[in-house]
């Protein structure tokens, strides 16, 4: 696998950008600005504007006000350009079940305009990079939750994307399907040069991955530094637990959600078994 392509400047780079629905604003004038090349942690409790964050940056949503940059283009004016150079993997399955890993892979690759002599060689390379090519004939219906996962993460980088945005990247798996996904993360950003953006709840996770972290709270910036950074702040001996709740208000009870983000949690674990 090539290095990913890298534009010329920041990787995300954010100005006043904000999403309001009705009298709701889910996020408040957010200024950000992510390097190309590490992997940026987006923390925040359920409703603090995460989803709503990554939506407007994969062009699945416009911005009320504000602009954003990502690879290089305005992602109102190019959103089809911006598109071409991101690689994203919800926390929703995105992966057919009835059919193999090969095929699953056949079908993005379209998707992503792949065809001809380079298509074969692109899916074969993306089976091997995740682990998968023994299990490629399967269907994914009888996959693990980590081969799920990393079928997920195949997709995405067919196409060889400058960034990678993932939602929950290890919701509902095993602590050994845990690993198994984190090292192919490090992989792509390490290796391959890929820029990784995630959110995630599970503090070990950022600690462990993340060269730099962002907390929402409420639709705003609530603090961004690197872990270390953040947890000094905190004061001493603190955990990156510490440094969530003392950012996001003190109130870890806001992450366990409402109904919704209960049920699309548990739907998410039950399907990645």
């Amino acid at each position: 696998m090539q290095q990913a392509t890298k534009p010329g400047g920041h990787a995300i780079e954010t100005t006043g950008l904000t999403r309001r629905f009705g009298t709701l604003t889910a996020v408040d004038h957010i200024d950000l600005t992510v390097e190309y090349g590490g992997i940026f942690g987006l923390l925040g409790p359920n409703g603090a504007g995460k989803s709503t964050l990554i939506k407007m940056l994969t062009t699945l949503l416009k911005p009320s006000e504000g602009t954003a940059r990502v690879a290089g283009f305005d992602i109102v004016a190019a959103p089809a350009e911006v598109r071409r150079r991101i690689g994203y993997v919800p926390q929703l399955l995105s992966a057919d079940g009835a059919l193999s890993g090969i095929e699953n892979l056949t079908l993005s690759a379209r998707l992503y305009g792949l065809s001809g002599a380079a298509l074969k060689p692109r899916i074969d390379e993306a089976l091997r990079y995740m682990g998968l090519a023994d299990a490629a004939e399967q269907l994914v219906k009888r996959y693990s939750g980590g081969m799920i996962r990393r079928l997920e993460l195949a997709q995405a980088m067919l196409h060889r994307p400058a960034i990678l945005f993932l939602d929950e990247p290890t919701i509902g798996l095993d602590p050994v399907a845990c690993l198994s996904v984190w090292d192919r993360l490090r992989a792509l950003n390490r290796e391959h040069g890929m820029t990784i953006l995630m959110t995630s709840h599970f503090m070990d996770e950022v600690d462990e991955l993340c060269d730099v972290v962002a907390i929402l709270h409420q639709g705003r910036m609530a603090a961004c530094g690197s872990p270390a950074q953040l947890k000094a702040v905190v004061g001493e001996a603190a955990s990156m637990t510490d440094v969530f709740t003392h950012f996001s208000g003190g109130r870890l009870d806001e992450d366990e959600g409402g109904f919704r983000d209960i049920r699309r949690t548990r739907i998410t674990a039950k399907r990645l078994g």
